[in-house]
């Protein structure tokens, strides 16, 4: 009987036209809209673009101009300049094609309009351009014959501080909403769990009446059902994952099956959840998809799905409840894999997101099976 009843909650399952859209549908509809939405935003605010700037010559300066055309003609460069007298500069600077003007002559000048992260590069490169003129006009005055030595030095390169990353893993931070979105899908088999339960109280279904009729152990018939919905949500958990990670391109690192694991066990979190919600009260079905929707929404928004900065809000002022909120433990299971190089976090939101499953399991079959009827 127990394969029975499995076979017959998987094929209801997969017919159920609310269920697959949002277990399915939905998740995939917003990650489309995610895609769009961040689309190159994150490349866009890391990439370093040449700042275009105008060079003014008031007088003569053969050492300047040779600086500004090796820069030019570098594969890295630093700046897009380009000579021009001063009413164009000031043309440009004021319908904002440059970001400033570098006077060149006797002295070296800079004017800018704002005061950005590009005018401060510009301000620090005319800066060291100075330092450095000074110290080598003064070595030729005092001592020529070390000025060859001194040239060379500054001429080099030299790393004084050691870029150590932090992480190796992907630190775009808008893939975060990502993650929220798989805890999202993962929350969302809580409606199948609603319906194990529903389905199985005679006062709360017709459904439910006939199988509290059957010969068929209470426990059984539900223990089937649970198995199916684990076995649904494994699919579905699937599908979200593949369709996030190979057709949105989303950066899951070298851990991809870790993903995978995470978003299953998330699922089958969301599935117990509903489960235990299912077998509480006396509320119809619908009511209690609705109430569940409310809450799951209410869970993810704490967890950052819809304002990114919410999590570290509510990490300062009640660091406690990223810890027992399933869309937290989910979204942050995920994240540990693509920030932290060891996996000892990773493994502690398993382990609470297994020990969430058990609990809840437990409870809603325990709350199901006790009740009784006096007439069906």
């Amino acid at each position: 009987m127990f394969w029975h009843n499995f076979r017959y909650f998987i094929k209801s399952g997969f017919k159920s036209g609310n269920l697959m859209f949002w277990m399915i549908l939905f998740p995939i509809i917003l990650g489309i809209f995610f895609k769009i939405a961040f689309s190159d935003i994150y490349n866009n605010l890391t990439s370093t673009e040449p700042i275009p700037t105008a060079i003014v010559e008031t007088e003569e300066n053969e050492i300047f101009r040779s600086v500004i055309d090796a820069l030019n003609d570098s594969e890295d460069k630093f700046l897009n300049a380009e000579f021009t007298d001063e009413n164009t500069a000031l043309k440009l600077l004021k319908n904002g094609e440059i970001d400033g003007i570098i006077y060149s002559g006797e002295k070296i000048s800079l004017t800018v309009a704002e005061n950005g992260i590009e005018e401060t590069m510009l301000k620090e490169f005319i800066e060291q351009y100075n330092l450095r003129e000074k110290i080598i006009t003064d070595v030729i005055t005092k001592d020529p014959m070390n000025a060859e030595k001194v040239i060379s030095e500054l001429s080099e390169e030299r790393e004084i501080i050691e870029e150590t990353p932090v992480t190796h893993g992907n630190t775009n931070n808008f893939d975060s909403y990502f993650y929220n979105l798989i805890a999202m899908s993962s929350l969302y088999g809580s409606y199948m769990g609603i319906n194990i339960s529903t389905k199985n109280q005679a006062n709360l279904s017709t459904l439910g009446a006939r199988k509290n009729c059957s010969p068929v152990p209470k426990g059984i018939s539900l223990t089937a059902a649970l198995c199916g919905s684990f076995f649904i949500e494994f699919i579905c958990s699937v599908i979200c994952v593949t369709f996030i990670a190979f057709v949105l391109k989303i950066d899951f690192g070298n851990r991809l099956p870790l993903v995978y694991l995470a978003a299953i066990l998330g699922g089958f979190t969301g599935v117990s959840f509903g489960f235990f919600m299912g077998s509480i009260g006396n509320m119809k079905e619908n009511t209690k998809n609705g109430l569940s929707t409310g809450i799951i929404m209410t869970l993810c928004y704490l967890s950052g799905l819809m304002l990114g900065d919410m999590k570290p809000i509510i990490a300062e002022k009640a660091p406690w409840f990223n810890s027992i909120n399933p869309a937290a433990v989910i979204s942050d299971s995920i994240y540990c894999l693509n920030v932290y190089d060891d996996l000892d976090r990773y493994f502690t939101k398993i382990i609470t997101m297994i020990i969430t499953i058990l609990v809840f399991s437990a409870l809603g079959i325990i709350m199901t099976r006790r009740k009784r009827y006096a007439s069906l």
